[in-house]
């Protein structure tokens, strides 16, 4: 049985985290609590005579500690290890602070966190996507419409489960979008669908089973709703995935999560440009949408080819006609003439003082210009 170390610095950091609970979500409480934990247990296995903060060092405690991290057996991913060493660095930083019994305060380095893991991008491929829409669109169960509609927009399991009954909205004159709700990141998004994925949607509203008694239960605004008025689990989305894809002979068992993957590889294929995908996923940046999109030896070669294509089209390098200063002189002083007098008619329709400034100080800028311009036509005296 592992034995903690003196119960004073187990109630430390308890203390320390308790602090922080007013301020952060309950999941990150509880990643504090589990990476004090771990540090814990291994201080009272390795070094059982530590048993106050101001005993620490870097070495051997903390090297040995991160030295134990990345041995640990089933092996940690990189991004684990790093969020472990994070959060002990900042429990016993803010604790450095803390007057007598505090631990020293250069107990981390900089270099200590392990480098990003670099995840390929795992989409299904043409033909197993091919086959698998093929395959859900013959079934009429909830399981594979809510496939189809992850696949149709891209969302998290997560987010798609959360979904309310009226997340479908018409945003213009033929155009729909779902409302997505707060996911992983707590931001929400709208995601445009096509005619195919409202259908989609609209069936689901019909399969959906309601509770007896709808405004007593805390899932009856949800689309997806199974007998027992409850969303279905993500396991049993991911057994039916897999059940499906198996049925459909893909090559390979996919997970939901790939669905969203396709999603994005197909979507940057058919031409969405990188900021547009961004928003579709939800992401706040663009790298973490660069690790979704899948760019194939197909897509270079076909994107080499359509360059390939233009270059011949045009085969010399355009060049500005060649006119002398005093003929192009009195055509830009008619433009600038044209835009003085466009400028002044937009200055007029403005309320705020601070933009008709502003107009005005530009008017004035390029009255001087077009003053300037004179004298590259006007005779030498």
């Amino acid at each position: 049985m592992t034995r903690r170390p003196a119960r004073t610095m187990e109630k430390t950091f308890e203390s320390e985290i308790n602090a922080r609970a007013t301020a952060l979500r309950p999941a990150t409480i509880y990643w504090y609590q589990r990476s004090s934990g771990l540090f814990l247990d291994y201080l009272s296995t390795s070094h059982p005579q530590v048993t106050k903060l101001c005993q620490l060092r870097r070495d051997p405690h903390i090297l040995g500690w991160l030295r134990h991290l990345y041995e640990r057996q089933p092996r940690l991913a990189n991004r684990t290890r790093t969020g472990l060493i994070i959060a002990v660095r900042r429990l016993l930083n803010d604790l450095a602070a803390g007057g007598p019994g505090a631990p020293p305060d250069d107990l981390f380095s900089r270099g200590d966190c392990p480098p990003h893991d670099k995840y390929l991008p795992r989409p299904l491929s043409p033909e197993d996507d091919e086959k698998l829409m093929e395959q859900l669109r013959r079934q009429k169960t909830m399981r594979a419409y809510t496939l189809r509609l992850l696949r149709g927009t891209g969302m998290r399991i997560g987010e798609c489960l959360n979904l309310a009954v009226d997340s479908l909205r018409e945003v213009g004159p033929g155009y729909w979008a779902i409302r997505v709700p707060l996911g992983k990141l707590h931001t929400e998004r709208w995601v445009p669908v096509d005619r195919e994925t409202c259908d989609v949607f609209h069936c689901l509203q019909s399969l959906r089973n309601p509770p007896a008694r709808e405004a007593s239960q805390p899932f009856s605004q949800h689309l997806l709703l199974q007998k027992n008025g409850k969303p279905p689990s993500y396991r049993s989305i991911k057994v039916a995935l897999a059940k499906i894809a198996q049925r459909a002979g893909c090559s390979i068992c996919p997970t939901p999560h790939q669905l969203r993957h396709t999603y994005a590889t197909s979507m940057l294929r058919a031409g969405a440009s990188l900021p547009v995908l961004k928003e579709l996923l939800g992401h706040r940046g663009i790298e973490m949408t660069l690790r979704y999109v899948q760019v194939s030896q197909v897509d270079l070669q076909r994107e080499y080819r359509k360059a390939v294509e233009k270059m011949k089209e045009t085969n010399t390098i355009p060049s500005l006609p060649s006119t002398d200063a005093e003929a192009l002189a009195p055509t830009l002083q008619h433009l600038l003439d044209e835009l003085l007098h466009r400028m002044e008619m937009l200055r007029r329709h403005f309320d705020n003082e601070e933009a008709t400034r502003t107009l005005r100080r530009i008017a004035y800028r390029l009255y001087k210009i077009k003053e300037e311009l004179k004298s590259l036509h006007s005779p030498a005296k």
